[in-house]
């Protein structure tokens, strides 16, 4: 028999998902969870990645305490409580990701023939008893793993769905929709944060209307459904940021205090490797994003609270 869930203790908890890899999950769980984490907010990430991305871009690849997920996939398919990566930055915990979360999705597989529901809740009750201790639980969903990503929004209240403006990337907004719709059995409080353009040219704006014209579309036509800022493409920034282990914008803090140009020209100073000039525009980007996030879940707090 399934515990019984604490359902409201799981109000903040936020699940990054969409099918299709190369979409800017891992960046955006790491550098909303950063920013937040950095304003204040205390903030739990949980990387249900076997390829456990989120670890480069918070810097703690090949650390002592990276256990390529094998504590979260032993909590995952025993029950039990796991303790996370603690003060990964300031306010910042992570459960660690990684190819030992492939045992959890078999595990969790087979469970689900006697237990559907219980597999389908994993990760709820594993949060459910952390879920006081912050302010914001934000989860990197992997891209083809139908367990881990069931299991991932039924423990969440909102989805956030990353997406490109290409009409392939757009597609896999159904199978999204799909795998909410599956879950809303264990989960009927569920619902969708927002869709968000990434990986956009700052010049494609016909591009950029039709994309959120189509996605409006695919869900009755509400508009509101695209989040207004969106982040641009640039390959420089993503490669600096996982080579350094920095977040966005503590890359573009980095490239600020670097030497200027004609110091380096005069010979008075060497050229920062990996130092992108568009690391602040990229922050700025992924800094209303999260300004964003926040609005909508305190709208839509506030709402319920008047209803």
């Amino acid at each position: 028999m399934t515990p019984t869930l604490n359902r409201p203790a799981l109000d903040r908890v936020i699940a990054v998902i969409n099918g299709k890899g190369g979409v800017l999950k891992t960046t955006l769980t790491a550098n909303i969870g950063g920013m937040l984490a950095s304003s204040g907010f205390r903030v739990l990430l949980v990387d249900l990645d076997p390829q456990g991305n989120l670890a480069e871009d918070l810097g703690y690849t090949d650390d002592n305490r990276d256990d390529a997920g094998r504590a979260l996939a032993q909590a995952l398919m025993f029950g039990g409580g796991a303790e996370p990566l603690r003060d990964v930055r300031p306010n910042l915990d992570v459960f660690a990701g990684g190819p030992a979360l492939d045992q959890a999705t078999a595990g969790l597989a087979a469970k689900a023939n006697k237990d559907p529901d219980g597999a389908k809740l994993a990760v709820a009750h594993l949060l459910e008893p952390l879920a006081n201790n912050y302010d914001m639980i934000i989860i990197d969903c992997p891209p083809g793993d139908e367990t881990l990503q069931t299991a991932a929004v039924a423990a969440a209240r909102w989805a956030l769905v990353p997406v490109k403006s290409d009409k392939s990337s757009r597609k896999g907004l159904g199978a999204v929709a799909a795998r909410l719709d599956a879950v809303l059995s264990v989960n009927p409080t569920l619902d969708l944060l927002g869709v968000v353009l990434v990986d956009v040219g700052t010049s494609a704006h016909v591009v950029q209307r039709e994309a959120r014209e189509h996605i409006a579309q695919l869900f009755n036509a509400d508009h509101n459904v695209v989040f207004t800022a969106t982040v641009r493409h640039s390959e420089a920034t993503a490669q600096a940021t996982r080579e350094r282990g920095l977040l966005v914008h503590e890359l573009d803090v980095q490239v600020r205090k670097g030497p200027k140009w004609y110091d380096i020209r005069r010979g008075e100073a060497q050229a920062q490797p990996l130092a992108p000039r568009t690391a602040g525009s990229v922050a700025d980007d992924l800094q209303a994003i999260t300004q964003e996030v926040v609005a909508r879940i305190t709208a839509a707090e506030k709402q319920s609270v008047r209803a």
